[in-house]
């Protein structure tokens, strides 16, 4: 019988040997490499955390001890050691097991993680609350080298240097975000752990002075840590530094996280080095495409993301002055073969989607056209930098936001279903929407002609290219796909247009109008429609998306119309297919007609 088929929480893990726990590691990853062959999900972040969390289990006593994933989608291994294991199958379908940290889940779980950068201060807070309230348990942060230099992570460490007992953060540090490490702070960090001198000379005053130290020798060993190594920028912040310690070694991570345990000092810093995939030997080479993988370990193109990377080269081809910028995810927005091709055209901040906006407005404003790559969920992160930096100058910068609307298996922290709200309201500011990479292209090409921040967004695409119409968007930014006088659905995006179309092909008198701009509206279209009815399609939340917009143009002009908006509804989206997603949201097509005949007997 495998040693993880009697595991059911930590608890249990206490009564192995540290040999057990070695082969129970590489079942774990035998577990994890076969659930995410048949669901899809994160790889190579799991299977490079497994002894680090074993160790974290086997060390500290949780759930009483709260431990927090920073981004969370390396948490596999401590779900199924969280009362879990039973339910891990069902993991990123519908009614299963989250992909990430869900409070709302299990009480293994204290905070909700999908972005990175939150996990210093929530860790901070728990601490806050637990002292406040004279509790006793210790708070765990896991961070990666690449989340620990978030903006909003330096905010947190740096803030107060005082911090509080009982909290242990681990730098997990494997060299990557999900592409390889490029920020400057990371290299400073990674540098001054791996100095020879600082190791050579503690090893050299060990050996002649033996292991009794006295209070001068110990000072003189803190001098020499000094000199040698500049890892003191973390005592700065507060913490005791511990590092560098192999992660993927078992037994000497319990080791220090034991000595961490028992120690009633300060705050701990334990830096640790892992290998992002190991065990699978394709996921170690190649991390950052397996990082999230479809079924069968697939990770196919995005059609989308595809078309813009070889767009832009087009683009800067003629026009030098394109600069392109991604917040750590060149490989998901299509840009790689931007930096292999035009490196000099070619930023990427790491995770800093704020610095990344207002790094473009600066751009824009001496003289460079900036087009920045980022995921739809993960442009909120720079949500007052789109407002105060460019759109209130009015700059000319080109947001490309990929998985907008629904996304899937990766669920309510991920969605991409509040860009066309978050953005619409925003004086100065342009919005497209594409119905596929045909019109990707048209819609960079036009967004560049412009004086003015302009937004594209669209959907991950699985590689099919379609055109429905030859005109291009700046001529037509509104195409009436279907005539009919009994209802006009106006569809934002290639799902909801099909949609539209799938609708009108069964029911009579149905006008589809494909929307590929969505602010500013098509007045011109708006003022021509004769039905009584329209219904909006949009993949984002109704409250403030495109369709509140429709309604509220027509209020303002009086014009007696029904309006019924379709979206996603006022509450977080949890993981499961698109198509279910769609379907329990309403916008599917036996729901429309449903609705046509239910505002036909009205």
């Amino acid at each position: 019988m495998a040693l993880l088929d009697n595991i059911s929480t930590s608890s249990d893990l206490k009564k192995l040997s540290i040999k057990e726990l070695s082969i129970l590691a590489e079942e774990l990853r035998e577990k994890i490499l076969q659930t995410i062959t048949n669901n899809g999900g994160h790889l190579s972040a799991n299977l490079g955390v497994v002894e680090l969390t074993l160790a974290i289990h086997y060390v500290f006593d949780l759930p009483n001890d709260k431990l927090i994933f920073d981004v969370g989608h390396q948490c596999y291994v401590h779900k199924l050691l969280s009362n879990r294991s039973d339910k891990f199958d069902t993991i990123r379908t519908g009614g299963g097991l989250s992909g990430f940290p869900d409070k709302d889940e299990s009480e293994f779980d204290p905070f909700t993680t999908g972005h990175a950068g939150n996990s210093i201060a929530s860790a901070l807070g728990l601490c806050a609350a637990r002292d406040a309230l004279n509790e006793d348990y210790t708070v765990i942060n896991v961070v990666g080298d690449a989340s620990i230099v978030n903006g909003l992570n330096l905010e947190a460490m740096s803030a107060n240097n005082n911090k509080p007992k009982k909290l242990v953060v681990i730098l997990n540090d494997n060299g990557m975000s999900i592409s390889k490490n490029v920020n400057g702070l990371y290299k400073y960090i990674a540098a001054s752990t791996t100095k020879k001198g600082y190791e050579k000379s503690k090893r050299a005053l060990r050996k002649f002075l033996g292991r009794h130290l006295s209070k001068v020798v110990i000072s003189i060993r803190n001098f020499i840590k000094r000199v040698f190594s500049k890892t003191t920028f973390f005592e700065l912040f507060g913490f005791k530094y511990i590092g560098v310690v192999d992660g993927n070694d078992i037994k000497q991570t319990i080791k220090f996280l034991q000595k961490i345990k028992n120690s009633s000092g300060r705050a701990v810093l334990l830096h640790v080095k892992t290998t992002k995939g190991k065990g699978h030997d394709e996921s170690e080479e190649h991390a950052d495409e397996y990082h999230g993988v479809g079924k069968n370990l697939s990770h196919g193109t995005n059609g989308n993301a595809c078309v813009l990377g070889k767009e832009l080269n087009a683009h800067i081809e003629k026009e030098n002055r394109i600069t392109v910028i991604t917040a750590g995810m060149k490989t998901g927005t299509g840009l790689s073969i931007v930096e292999k091709e035009h490196p000099q055209n070619f930023v990427d901040v790491g995770i800093a989607e704020e610095y990344a906006v207002t790094l473009a407005a600066g751009m824009a404003t001496g003289g460079l056209k900036p087009v920045v790559a980022i995921y739809s969920t993960f442009m909120q992160r720079a949500y007052d930098q789109i407002v105060h930096d460019v759109c209130m100058q009015n700059l000319p910068v080109v947001f490309c936001l990929d998985r907008a609307g629904f996304v899937g298996e990766d669920g309510k922290t991920h969605q991409g279903l509040f860009d066309l709200s978050y953005l619409s309201h925003i004086p100065n500011m342009h919005v497209l929407a594409p119905n596929n990479e045909e019109e990707v292209k048209d819609a960079l090409d036009y967004a560049l002609s412009l004086n003015c921040p302009v937004a594209i967004r669209y959907p991950k695409s699985n590689g099919l290219s379609q055109e429905d119409c030859k005109a291009l968007i700046k001529d037509e930014p509104w195409v009436t796909l279907k005539d009919g006088d009994r209802v006009t659905i106006i569809a934002v995006g290639g799902k909801m247009k099909e949609l539209a179309l799938s609708v009108a092909n069964d029911v009579d008198g149905v006008k589809v109008v494909s929307a590929r701009v969505v602010k500013p509206l098509c007045e011109r279209v708006l003022d021509g429609i004769s039905s009584p009815l329209i219904i909006t399609l949009e993949e984002n939340v109704v409250t403030g998306g495109f369709g509140s917009m429709v309604a509220s143009y027509y209020a303002k002009t009086n014009d007696n119309k029904k309006i019924i908006c379709l979206g996603a509804p006022d509450k977080f989206i949890a993981h499961d297919s698109i198509d279910s997603q769609l379907k329990a949201n309403g916008l599917d097509k036996e729901n429309i007609i449903t609705l046509l005949a239910q505002a036909d007997t009205n």
